[in-house]
């Protein structure tokens, strides 16, 4: 049995190396660039006003106005002396007006404009390049594309970027006592939660396409849905199975398919008996089947592997330190992970930490840890803790 810290390792020491692949950039939100991006042209690549109200050649209070500019007119408008150009918002600013006075500030009658604010010199002018020159990088690779990002590469009319590929993620439930939504409750039968609590919080992680596979307590089956799962994905993960009882087959089938084992059981609580392995770029968990257990291995383990897979540029946990409300004891010399729920820097244990309850990460915000050679922490001590975040 491994340390929490060495398995951390391992599984960073077989992630495979994130794959490249290109994105059109309306389907790109979340994802992360594999590559900068650079302006193709200076943005904005004409002067525009970021007001409405009359172009001007600073320096009088009174104008005569000979023409007007709008959004998407290209304007060839040449002002003399004295003469004023209508302007609206984002409009392209006549070649030798200098500044733009908004039209609050003034009061037309006929064509004669009068001003009775004069702005300053270059007023309510947008420079060209103002925002950004042609060249310089507009996103830097390892940007993880949200809104703003997208709308960035849109203003500069680009459709496709460089990105590293989400991986294909399957989820394998094993269990012939497992009962769909849609079943009837009978007798020995339980519904299964851990799918979609796994399929969601992959959502939730920027992880959308997820394939949903579910094994009975046999062997050959077991094996098959494996095979299967292991031609469809990326990464599997296989809740339930993994122990050594005379129906668990998660173990035999994956190494009657291949999967090279790289750990099993890991000395934390809760999810103890956690296996990880690989099989060419094919990266592999088997989960305990305790709802729990399943929750707090997704975050502690899984979660880091999907950050580096997709390219995120620091995907381990962080963590910080809070002051414990309450005494808590670790009788067990092993790592300990606890729903725990941080305010004001004081982190609350709350009741039902058995790994088959899941109510205590509904209310929790956080996992707080306590090392193996802790054996209690008193109250107001200090205690690491990771946030429970989307990604």
């Amino acid at each position: 049995m491994i340390s929490v810290n060495q398995a951390r390792q391992f599984i960073r020491d077989h992630s495979p190396t994130p794959v490249i692949t290109e994105s059109a950039t309306g389907t790109a939100l979340g994802k992360v660039l594999a590559a900068p991006v650079y302006a193709p042209f200076d943005l904005p690549h004409f002067r525009q006003s970021a007001m409405d109200g009359y172009a001007i050649r600073h320096g009088r209070e009174n104008y005569v106005v000979k023409g007007e500019s709008k959004a998407g007119d290209n304007c060839t408008l040449k002002l003399a002396e004295g003469e004023a150009c209508r302007i609206f918002t984002g409009a392209m600013v006549p070649e030798n007006a200098d500044t733009v006075v908004i039209q609050e500030h003034t009061t037309v009658s006929g064509q004669n404009l009068i001003l009775h604010k004069i702005p300053r010199a270059g007023a309510n002018i947008r420079a060209i390049g103002e925002q950004i020159r042609k060249g310089s990088p507009v996103l830097q690779k390892g940007t993880k594309l949200n809104s703003a990002g997208i709308g960035m590469l849109a203003g500069f009319g680009i459709e496709k970027v460089e990105v590293f590929a989400v991986p294909r993620i399957g989820i394998i439930a094993t269990g012939s006592e497992l009962l769909s939504p849609s079943d009837k409750p009978e007798p020995g039968k339980i519904y299964d939660s851990n799918t979609l609590m796994l399929k969601t919080a992959l959502i939730e992680n920027g992880c959308p396409g997820v394939n949903i596979y579910r094994a009975k307590d046999e062997k050959t089956h077991t094996e098959h849905i494996i095979k299967q799962a292991l031609q469809e994905n990326d990464i599997l993960l296989i809740s339930g199975g993994i122990s050594v009882g005379e129906y668990d087959f998660v173990q035999g089938a994956l190494r009657a398919n291949r999967v090279k084992e790289i750990f099993y059981k890991v000395n934390h609580k809760p999810g103890k008996p956690l296996w990880f392995g690989k099989k060419d770029r094919k990266t592999v968990f088997a989960l305990p089947g305790n709802p729990a257990s399943v929750l707090t291995c997704f975050y502690i383990y899984v979660l880091p592997e999907l950050r580096r897979q997709r390219g995120i540029t620091e995907p381990e946990n962080k963590w910080y330190r809070a002051r414990t409300k309450s005494k808590i004891l670790n009788p067990k010399e092993k790592t300990m992970f606890l729903r725990a729920y941080i305010e004001n820097g004081i982190a609350e244990i709350p009741d039902g930490q058995s790994s088959a309850m899941l109510h205590g990460f509904i209310t929790a915000n956080a996992i707080a840890m306590i090392p193996e050679n802790t054996s209690v922490l008193h109250e107001n001590q200090s205690i690491e803790y990771m946030l429970m975040e989307y990604n």
